[in-house]
């Protein structure tokens, strides 16, 4: 092993490890300590600076304060999301999702109805907000199992550990490298549907704005649905009070079109950022600020 992989296997240890030993805990004890932990930490980390930079670049409208503020809540909803890793049975699968004494409840259930009457071939489009890993497991409670496009974590270790924990939710797991697109593409041939996180970083992607920042975006959405004439259905999960969830399902989204009457990619995409960033003003602590959205990691400061 090199010294690399060693390091990783390191971290990877040192982070199970301390999701482990929360075990030992109540579930919301522990949910809540994690919160508390990580907003005393994080603030020391590098990978602060960035936080505090996407938000100012987000927000200028808010003082230093708001910003310092705003900055620490997220950092709280990270470990809180980290320690419901855990505890992801007990949160998420003792009660079934929707269903009484469950922590999770659904809006927008005529949505679902609508999908399991006419079953055809769909899109869950959703966004790191909230504990967006529950995402799945309310699908599958509702007999609509997706195929969901995820990128692993840098780290292989960490990635196989959630590999398992997410494979409990969802009946096919698709990896966003190299030919995850075709992966998709027969899903959605099939008549299926898949589910995609639509606010990742892409360096190959469209030119479009994010909270009035250029920001490439992913086309894999628009396209598919050009090629298959599926639904996009706009999904996101929300943290509620007392460590419980919400998941909202909205109506299809209606992509704009060309003159020719065919999807427009461009205009399309910006659609999707328009109505994710719509989700991260509601609740903008909930939203995972230290992605490099922006690609501004080197002038982080």
């Amino acid at each position: 092993m090199d010294f690399g992989r060693f390091r990783q296997w390191m971290i990877a240890q040192v982070a199970l490890g301390i999701l482990r030993a929360l075990k030992i805990l109540p579930a919301d004890a522990a949910l809540n300590f994690a919160a508390r932990l990580a907003r005393r930490i994080a603030p020391k980390l590098r990978r602060h600076r960035l936080v505090l930079t996407n938000l100012r670049n987000a927000f200028p409208e808010k003082t230093p304060e708001e910003i310092e503020t705003l900055a620490a809540a997220s950092w709280e909803h990270l470990g809180r999301m980290a320690a419901e890793y855990v505890f992801f049975e007990k949160l998420f699968m003792t009660h079934p999702v929707g269903q009484a004494g469950s922590r999770v409840e659904i809006v927008g259930q005529e949505h679902l109805v609508d999908l399991l009457a006419r079953p055809r071939a769909f899109i869950f489009a959703t966004a790191h907000t909230g504990n967006f890993e529950c995402l799945p497991y309310g699908a599958t409670a509702w007999g609509i199992p997706v195929a969901v496009l995820f990128r692993p974590p840098n780290n292989p270790f960490i990635a196989e550990h959630l590999a398992r924990l997410r494979g409990a939710g969802s009946e096919k797991l698709v990896p966003s490298y190299a030919g995850s697109s075709k992966v998709l593409a027969r899903q959605l041939a099939a008549g299926e549907g898949i589910g995609v996180l639509v606010d990742q970083k892409f360096n190959r992607g469209v030119e479009a704005r994010f909270f009035g920042l250029p920001a490439t975006t992913n086309p894999l959405v628009p396209r598919l649905v050009r090629q298959f004439h599926c639904d996009v259905v706009p999904v996101r999960s929300i943290r509620t009070e007392g460590n419980r969830y919400r998941i909202e399902v909205s109506a299809p989204m209606e992509l704009p079109r060309n003159a020719e009457g065919e999807i427009d990619v461009e205009a399309s995409c910006q659609a999707i950022n328009d109505m994710v960033e719509a989700w991260v003003r509601e609740y903008p602590e909930q939203w995972l600020w230290y992605h490099d959205r922006w690609n501004v990691r080197k002038t982080a400061r």
